[in-house]
């Protein structure tokens, strides 16, 4: 299967999700424990993706300036600062720990 093919079954596969995501009855999307689990999936998955982003490089785990970063970012949003600080801060980590390294 080449990368065009990959694309289609993909964009297929993610059209028929998103079909049978309007053929639940709304009886069932609107009881509270379905809402909560899709809303902890999603925290859940982003999460994931983050930690992959940022610790992954290839096939191996690795730490380099971005850990620092990321773990800066979750501090100021746990704290509430505004996100452009909170980016500014985060960058400014990494850049920093690049330049002493």
């Amino acid at each position: 299967m080449n990368v065009w093919e990959t694309i289609l079954l993909g964009s297929i596969i993610v059209l028929a999700l998103k079909v049978a995501g309007y053929l639940v009855p709304q009886s069932l999307v609107e009881k509270p424990a379905p809402s909560r689990i899709t809303g902890l999936l999603t925290i859940a998955l982003l999460s994931a993706l983050v930690a992959v982003q940022t610790l992954g490089s290839g096939a191996q785990i690795t730490f380099d300036a971005r850990v620092p970063a990321v773990l800066v970012a979750a501090v100021l949003f746990a704290l509430r600062v505004p996100f452009i600080l909170v980016i500014i801060a985060a960058a400014a980590t990494a850049a920093l720990i690049r330049l002493l390294t």
